[in-house]
Protein backbone atom coordinates (compact mmCIF):
# COMPACT_ATOMS: atom_id res chain seq x y z
CA UNK A 1 0.00 0.00 0.00
CA UNK A 2 2.94 2.26 0.78
CA UNK A 3 4.55 1.94 -2.75
CA UNK A 4 0.93 3.53 -3.92
CA UNK A 5 1.03 6.79 -1.38
CA UNK A 6 3.42 8.75 -4.28
CA UNK A 7 0.71 7.89 -7.04
CA UNK A 8 -1.60 9.16 -4.78
CA UNK A 9 -0.22 12.47 -3.77
CA UNK A 10 1.57 12.73 -7.27
CA UNK A 11 -2.74 12.75 -8.45
CA UNK A 12 -3.86 15.23 -6.11
CA UNK A 13 -1.16 17.58 -6.35
CA UNK A 14 -2.26 17.76 -10.11
CA UNK A 15 -5.96 18.25 -9.21
CA UNK A 16 -5.17 21.28 -7.22
CA UNK A 17 -3.03 22.81 -9.62
CA UNK A 18 -6.37 22.30 -11.78
CA UNK A 19 -8.33 23.51 -9.05
CA UNK A 20 -6.26 26.74 -8.96
CA UNK A 21 -7.24 28.29 -12.28
CA UNK A 22 -10.90 28.36 -10.77
CA UNK A 23 -9.89 30.56 -7.52
CA UNK A 24 -11.45 33.73 -7.43
CA UNK A 25 -12.14 37.09 -5.41
CA UNK A 26 -14.23 38.77 -2.89
CA UNK A 27 -14.87 41.32 -3.81
CA UNK A 28 -14.62 40.87 -7.36
CA UNK A 29 -12.56 44.06 -7.73
CA UNK A 30 -9.51 44.70 -5.11
CA UNK A 31 -8.36 47.97 -4.48
CA UNK A 32 -4.76 48.85 -3.10
CA UNK A 33 -5.01 48.76 0.97
CA UNK A 34 -8.48 47.05 0.78
CA UNK A 35 -8.90 43.86 2.61
CA UNK A 36 -9.96 40.79 -0.04
CA UNK A 37 -10.09 37.04 0.38
CA UNK A 38 -9.53 34.53 -2.24
CA UNK A 39 -11.21 31.22 -2.50
CA UNK A 40 -9.89 28.42 -4.20
CA UNK A 41 -12.41 25.17 -4.82
CA UNK A 42 -10.57 22.05 -3.72
CA UNK A 43 -11.52 18.39 -5.21
CA UNK A 44 -13.35 16.33 -2.38
CA UNK A 45 -11.74 14.46 -0.10
CA UNK A 46 -11.61 10.60 1.60
CA UNK A 47 -13.72 11.99 4.64
CA UNK A 48 -14.06 15.17 6.04
CA UNK A 49 -11.90 16.14 8.86
CA UNK A 50 -11.58 19.31 11.04
CA UNK A 51 -10.83 22.96 9.56
CA UNK A 52 -7.34 23.99 9.59
CA UNK A 53 -6.77 27.93 10.47
CA UNK A 54 -3.41 29.33 9.63
CA UNK A 55 -2.81 32.91 11.83
CA UNK A 56 0.43 33.15 11.74
CA UNK A 57 3.70 31.88 10.01
CA UNK A 58 2.41 32.75 7.06
CA UNK A 59 4.52 33.24 3.65
CA UNK A 60 6.39 36.09 3.09
CA UNK A 61 5.82 38.87 0.52
CA UNK A 62 6.88 42.22 0.14
CA UNK A 63 3.37 43.58 -1.47
CA UNK A 64 1.25 41.15 0.08
CA UNK A 65 -0.20 41.09 4.53
CA UNK A 66 -1.78 38.22 5.09
CA UNK A 67 -4.27 37.96 7.72
CA UNK A 68 -5.49 34.10 7.79
CA UNK A 69 -5.38 31.05 5.77
CA UNK A 70 -8.18 28.27 6.21
CA UNK A 71 -8.16 24.93 4.90
CA UNK A 72 -11.60 23.28 4.86
CA UNK A 73 -11.74 19.23 4.17
CA UNK A 74 -14.39 17.91 2.88
CA UNK A 75 -15.56 14.87 1.16
CA UNK A 76 -18.23 16.92 -0.99
CA UNK A 77 -15.52 19.22 -1.77
CA UNK A 78 -12.94 21.44 0.12
CA UNK A 79 -11.60 25.09 -0.79
CA UNK A 80 -8.88 26.90 0.35
CA UNK A 81 -9.24 30.67 1.95
CA UNK A 82 -6.72 33.12 1.88
CA UNK A 83 -7.53 36.87 3.52
CA UNK A 84 -5.09 39.04 3.04
CA UNK A 85 -4.46 42.80 2.12
CA UNK A 86 -2.08 43.80 -0.98
CA UNK A 87 -0.07 47.43 -0.86
CA UNK A 88 0.95 47.37 -4.56
CA UNK A 89 -1.24 47.62 -7.97
CA UNK A 90 -0.98 44.64 -11.08
CA UNK A 91 -0.85 41.34 -11.32
CA UNK A 92 0.67 39.81 -7.97
CA UNK A 93 2.09 36.38 -7.60
CA UNK A 94 1.27 34.84 -4.21
CA UNK A 95 4.51 32.76 -2.36
CA UNK A 96 3.73 29.04 -1.86
CA UNK A 97 1.37 28.55 0.68
CA UNK A 98 1.95 25.74 2.36
CA UNK A 99 -0.86 24.44 5.12
CA UNK A 100 -1.82 20.74 6.42
CA UNK A 101 0.94 19.26 4.42
CA UNK A 102 -0.26 20.84 1.41
CA UNK A 103 1.57 22.94 -1.07
CA UNK A 104 -0.40 25.74 -2.90
CA UNK A 105 1.52 27.61 -5.51
CA UNK A 106 0.89 29.39 -9.36
CA UNK A 107 -1.85 31.70 -7.59
CA UNK A 108 -2.14 35.20 -8.61
CA UNK A 109 -4.09 38.08 -8.17
CA UNK A 110 -4.84 41.43 -9.97
CA UNK A 111 -5.20 44.58 -7.52
CA UNK A 112 -6.56 47.52 -8.69
CA UNK A 113 -5.54 50.84 -8.10
CA UNK A 114 -7.45 54.29 -7.43
CA UNK A 115 -4.55 55.52 -9.89
CA UNK A 116 -6.46 56.62 -12.97
CA UNK A 117 -4.47 55.34 -15.98
CA UNK A 118 -6.15 57.36 -18.19
CA UNK A 119 -3.31 60.08 -17.87
CA UNK A 120 0.22 60.48 -18.36
CA UNK A 121 1.32 61.01 -14.75
CA UNK A 122 0.69 59.64 -11.84
CA UNK A 123 -2.39 61.91 -10.65
CA UNK A 124 -5.08 61.03 -8.61
CA UNK A 125 -8.92 61.10 -10.35
CA UNK A 126 -10.56 64.00 -9.72
CA UNK A 127 -12.94 64.14 -7.07
CA UNK A 128 -16.57 62.97 -6.91
CA UNK A 129 -19.17 65.36 -7.52
CA UNK A 130 -20.62 66.54 -3.69
CA UNK A 131 -23.55 64.45 -2.80
CA UNK A 132 -26.44 67.29 -1.81
CA UNK A 133 -27.88 66.33 1.88
CA UNK A 134 -31.81 67.21 2.17
CA UNK A 135 -32.48 70.47 2.88
CA UNK A 136 -29.64 71.90 1.84
CA UNK A 137 -31.09 73.89 -1.00
CA UNK A 138 -33.88 74.92 1.61
CA UNK A 139 -31.06 76.25 4.11
CA UNK A 140 -28.86 77.95 1.13
CA UNK A 141 -31.65 79.79 -0.08
CA UNK A 142 -33.54 80.60 3.17
CA UNK A 143 -30.47 82.20 4.30
CA UNK A 144 -29.99 84.44 1.52
CA UNK A 145 -33.63 85.10 1.60
CA UNK A 146 -33.18 86.18 5.19
CA UNK A 147 -29.94 88.37 4.78
CA UNK A 148 -31.87 89.96 1.95
CA UNK A 149 -35.21 90.62 4.42
CA UNK A 150 -32.70 91.90 6.98
CA UNK A 151 -31.01 94.45 4.15
CA UNK A 152 -34.29 95.58 2.91
CA UNK A 153 -35.46 96.12 6.66
CA UNK A 154 -32.26 98.14 7.79
CA UNK A 155 -32.89 100.58 4.46
CA UNK A 156 -36.39 100.40 5.61
CA UNK A 157 -35.86 101.42 9.06
CA UNK A 158 -33.15 104.18 8.21
CA UNK A 159 -35.39 106.53 6.16
CA UNK A 160 -38.98 106.41 7.74
CA UNK A 161 -38.45 103.56 10.93
CA UNK A 162 -37.47 105.99 13.21
CA UNK A 163 -40.35 108.27 12.68
CA UNK A 164 -42.96 105.14 13.15
CA UNK A 165 -40.26 103.85 16.44
CA UNK A 166 -40.40 107.57 17.71
CA UNK A 167 -44.58 107.71 17.37
CA UNK A 168 -45.00 103.93 18.56
CA UNK A 169 -42.81 105.17 21.79
CA UNK A 170 -45.03 108.55 21.99
CA UNK A 171 -48.27 105.96 22.08
CA UNK A 172 -46.55 103.51 25.01
CA UNK A 173 -45.50 106.47 27.54
CA UNK A 174 -49.32 107.83 26.93
CA UNK A 175 -50.89 104.49 27.55
CA UNK A 176 -48.50 103.78 30.64
CA UNK A 177 -48.70 107.84 32.16
CA UNK A 178 -52.71 107.41 32.21
CA UNK A 179 -52.45 103.41 33.78
CA UNK A 180 -50.15 104.68 36.66
CA UNK A 181 -52.56 107.54 37.15
CA UNK A 182 -55.70 105.17 37.30
CA UNK A 183 -53.83 102.90 40.18
CA UNK A 184 -53.22 106.25 42.02
CA UNK A 185 -56.77 107.66 41.33
CA UNK A 186 -58.68 104.01 42.53
CA UNK A 187 -55.90 103.52 45.69
CA UNK A 188 -56.76 106.66 47.08
CA UNK A 189 -60.42 106.04 47.08
CA UNK A 190 -59.76 102.63 48.25
CA UNK A 191 -58.18 104.78 51.55
CA UNK A 192 -61.15 107.06 51.60
CA UNK A 193 -63.30 103.95 51.86
CA UNK A 194 -60.80 102.29 54.76
CA UNK A 195 -60.85 105.73 56.36
CA UNK A 196 -57.85 107.21 55.76
CA UNK A 197 -56.27 110.41 57.21
CA UNK A 198 -58.72 112.67 54.54
CA UNK A 199 -56.38 115.96 54.72
CA UNK A 200 -53.44 113.21 53.32
CA UNK A 201 -55.36 111.97 50.80
CA UNK A 202 -56.13 115.53 49.38
CA UNK A 203 -52.35 116.27 49.66
CA UNK A 204 -51.34 113.20 47.38
CA UNK A 205 -54.06 113.53 45.18
CA UNK A 206 -53.15 117.72 44.09
CA UNK A 207 -49.28 116.52 44.32
CA UNK A 208 -50.06 113.34 41.86
CA UNK A 209 -52.26 115.47 39.63
CA UNK A 210 -49.81 118.02 39.38
CA UNK A 211 -46.79 115.12 38.51
CA UNK A 212 -49.03 113.58 36.01
CA UNK A 213 -50.09 116.93 34.15
CA UNK A 214 -46.06 117.62 34.02
CA UNK A 215 -45.65 114.79 32.26
CA UNK A 216 -48.34 115.14 29.62
CA UNK A 217 -47.80 118.70 29.16
CA UNK A 218 -44.15 118.94 29.10
CA UNK A 219 -44.90 121.81 31.50
CA UNK A 220 -43.80 121.96 35.49
CA UNK A 221 -47.23 122.24 36.49
CA UNK A 222 -45.97 121.28 40.22
CA UNK A 223 -45.11 125.33 40.78
CA UNK A 224 -47.97 126.48 38.68
CA UNK A 225 -50.99 128.08 40.71
CA UNK A 226 -54.91 127.25 39.55
CA UNK A 227 -55.35 130.35 37.76
CA UNK A 228 -52.11 129.23 35.50
CA UNK A 229 -53.10 125.50 34.95
CA UNK A 230 -55.96 127.55 33.01
CA UNK A 231 -53.74 128.35 30.67
CA UNK A 232 -52.19 125.24 29.37
CA UNK A 233 -52.33 124.62 25.88
CA UNK A 234 -54.14 121.27 27.51
CA UNK A 235 -57.63 122.99 28.22
CA UNK A 236 -57.69 124.40 24.59
CA UNK A 237 -56.95 120.96 22.37
CA UNK A 238 -59.63 119.88 24.38
CA UNK A 239 -62.58 122.62 25.21
CA UNK A 240 -65.03 120.35 23.40
CA UNK A 241 -64.54 117.27 25.35
CA UNK A 242 -64.15 118.83 29.33
CA UNK A 243 -65.40 121.75 30.80
CA UNK A 244 -63.49 124.48 30.10
CA UNK A 245 -61.72 125.75 32.97
CA UNK A 246 -61.38 122.20 34.62
CA UNK A 247 -57.86 122.14 35.73
CA UNK A 248 -58.30 125.70 37.09
CA UNK A 249 -61.58 124.64 39.13
CA UNK A 250 -59.99 121.34 39.91
CA UNK A 251 -56.88 122.58 41.98
CA UNK A 252 -59.01 125.81 43.46
CA UNK A 253 -61.33 123.44 44.86
CA UNK A 254 -58.78 121.12 46.69
CA UNK A 255 -56.66 124.47 47.77
CA UNK A 256 -59.38 125.64 49.17
CA UNK A 257 -60.17 122.21 50.78
CA UNK A 258 -56.43 122.16 52.06
CA UNK A 259 -55.76 125.77 52.89
CA UNK A 260 -59.46 127.20 54.77
CA UNK A 261 -58.39 125.25 58.26
CA UNK A 262 -61.76 123.45 58.26
CA UNK A 263 -62.40 120.17 58.27
CA UNK A 264 -62.38 118.20 55.44
CA UNK A 265 -64.67 114.72 55.30
CA UNK A 266 -64.75 112.19 52.49
CA UNK A 267 -67.84 113.52 50.83
CA UNK A 268 -65.28 116.54 49.98
CA UNK A 269 -63.18 114.45 48.06
CA UNK A 270 -65.14 111.78 46.74
CA UNK A 271 -66.76 114.35 43.99
CA UNK A 272 -62.67 115.53 43.07
CA UNK A 273 -61.81 112.02 42.20
CA UNK A 274 -64.82 111.16 40.36
CA UNK A 275 -63.66 114.63 38.24
CA UNK A 276 -59.82 112.81 37.65
CA UNK A 277 -61.81 109.81 36.82
CA UNK A 278 -63.77 111.71 33.96
CA UNK A 279 -61.07 113.84 32.87
CA UNK A 280 -58.51 110.91 32.87
CA UNK A 281 -61.09 108.98 30.36
CA UNK A 282 -61.87 111.95 28.13
CA UNK A 283 -58.31 113.09 27.82
CA UNK A 284 -57.06 109.25 26.91
CA UNK A 285 -60.23 108.96 24.21
CA UNK A 286 -59.08 111.98 22.52
CA UNK A 287 -55.60 111.86 22.78
CA UNK A 288 -55.14 108.04 21.53
CA UNK A 289 -55.19 109.09 17.81
CA UNK A 290 -52.63 111.24 18.37
CA UNK A 291 -50.38 111.66 22.24
CA UNK A 292 -48.88 114.39 20.42
CA UNK A 293 -51.81 116.35 21.14
CA UNK A 294 -51.75 115.76 24.53
CA UNK A 295 -48.82 118.23 25.04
Amino acid sequence: MRRYLPLVFFILTCAVINAQNSAYLIPRIVYVGDPAAMILPLPGYVHDSADIILTNGFPQDNDIDFHRIILERRASGGRLLIEFTAFAPGHLKLPVIEIGGEYFFDLSVTISSVIDSRVSELELSGAAAPLAAPGTSFLIYGTMAGIVLLLLLTLWFALRGRRYLREWIAKWRFSRLFISMRKIERHLYKTLLKGGKTREILDRLSEEFRTFLSYLTENNCRAMTAVELETLPLEQTFKQETNSGFLGKFFRRCDELRFSGETVNGEDITPLLADLRLFLDTVEKTGKSNPGEAA
